[in-house]
């Protein structure tokens, strides 16, 4: 995959419109009621096969994630089309590149409901993509499944979020590192909705749990110039950063990282964005022992995840890495197929109802959806780079979580919706 080459196309327009404005406005702001006047995009099910659109940065900086992840929406597309498809029609992908562009991503969902008629649409990574399309997504009143861990504080009666919220994965994070004795910590991240807004959070939990954030630094989405945020690290004198960049901006700050002389065991870093396809596009000798929260793993025990790997590596090539938002990508499909096949029909508004309770036996282990919020249980996981650039588990919450989108069972996080 060549997503380490960056695109700004449109770039710094987005982060600015979207990345911004979102993150001051829309975050934190339900969405429970959709206020348009138009009626609605209905997809297409009069023929033999109903369209699913697939949204992915195909080109661009965060190529170097979503690549995979539109990859494996092909193969959950594939297997279910092999079992008979769902209701009767098999599906047909419609893929659309948002070019890492956040425009580009409305732009193409809009086109993805209105020309094409999918029943459904997979897709987006960062938060300001994923703002960018909600809109359109309540506005035509069509059904987007987002696959990415993000920052909390949404709902949106039109997303259905299999990735995990705040409390599925920075709340467990922050736990385990305070467990560990790191309380002093240096926050370092990409400069649009998800890293600001989950540093909010991080500085509330650390301000009622006793730890201290001693920096805070961001870089432009696709930034490769890192010596000033390291060399700021080196002499924060923190006992660990927790990293919030996303995309190929990873790639030059974990080259200075250990360019600096820090290490794993000197500093450890926590990022919250790095799975095993980034760490084989930036090197496992600069990760090596360095820490990451998410919800799966490729070394995750179980038949369900032995089976993905396998047939993963099968359709892409033998050695290829499996990820924590491939694999909420691929459940995403499969359990909308359940929900389909539970409501008896491809309609919005009866999927929706039939949402609550889905249950499906997932690479991660058993996932459940919870219809009110249409988030999902999802089980923590801490996990350590190792020699082979695979993460292996070195704890986990030991059953699912229940999602907690707004943080209400937190007396520390009230306000920060």
């Amino acid at each position: 995959m060549s997503g380490l080459s960056i695109s700004r196309r449109g770039l710094l327009a987005g982060v600015s419109v979207v990345g911004a404005s979102a993150a001051l406005s829309a975050c934190g702001a339900k969405t429970g009621s959709d206020t348009s006047s138009d009626a609605g995009v209905k997809g297409d099910t009069s023929g033999s096969t109903v369209k699913v659109g697939l949204l992915n940065s195909l080109s661009g900086t965060m190529a170097i994630s979503e690549v995979t992840v539109h990859n494996a929406l092909l193969l959950a597309v594939k297997e279910i089309n092999a079992a008979g498809g769902v209701l009767g029609k098999k599906l047909d992908p419609i893929s659309q590149d948002g070019a890492s562009d956040w425009p580009t991503f409305a732009e193409k969902a809009e086109a993805l409901i209105k020309d094409d008629k999918v029943v459904a649409t997979f897709g987006c990574w960062t938060s300001s993509s994923r703002k960018a399309v909600k809109p359109v997504f309540e506005r035509y009143k069509s059904l987007l499944f987002y696959p990415v861990q993000y920052e909390g504080l949404e709902e949106s009666p039109y997303i259905f979020y299999t990735g995990a919220t705040t409390n599925q994965q920075i709340v467990p994070a922050l736990d385990y590192l305070k467990k560990q004795g790191l309380t002093k910590l240096y926050l370092v991240g990409s400069d649009y909705v998800f890293p600001r807004t989950a540093n909010k959070i991080i500085k509330a939990y650390a301000k009622a749990k006793g730890m201290t954030v001693v920096g805070e630094d961001y870089a432009p989405l696709g930034s490769t110039e890192f010596s000033t945020i390291v060399n700021k690290v080196k002499d924060s004198g923190a006992d660990a950063v927790f990293n919030t960049l996303n995309g190929d901006s990873n790639v030059a700050f974990f080259k200075e990282y250990k360019s600096s002389g820090m290490t794993a065991k000197s500093m450890p870093v926590l990022s919250v964005s790095i799975a095993e396809e980034e760490v084989k596009s930036i090197g496992t000798q600069y990760l090596e022992g360095q820490l990451t929260a998410w919800n799966y793993y490729q070394t995750t025990p179980g038949a369900a995840n032995t089976k993905f790997v396998a047939a993963y590596q099968a359709a892409y090539g033998k050695g290829k890495p499996t990820s924590d938002p491939m694999e909420a990508a691929y459940i995403s499909v499969y359990l909308w197929k359940e929900m389909v096949e539970k409501a008896g029909s491809f309609d919005v508004a009866k999927v929706k109802t039939a949402s609550d309770g889905i249950t499906f036996a997932a690479p991660e282990g058993e996932v459940t959806v919870d219809g009110a919020s249409q988030h999902v249980y999802k089980t923590a996981r801490i996990g350590k780079v190792g020699t082979d650039g695979l993460i292996t588990e070195v704890w986990n919450s030991g059953k699912p979580i229940k999602p907690d989108p707004y943080l209400k069972g937190y007396d520390w996080a009230s306000g920060l919706s």
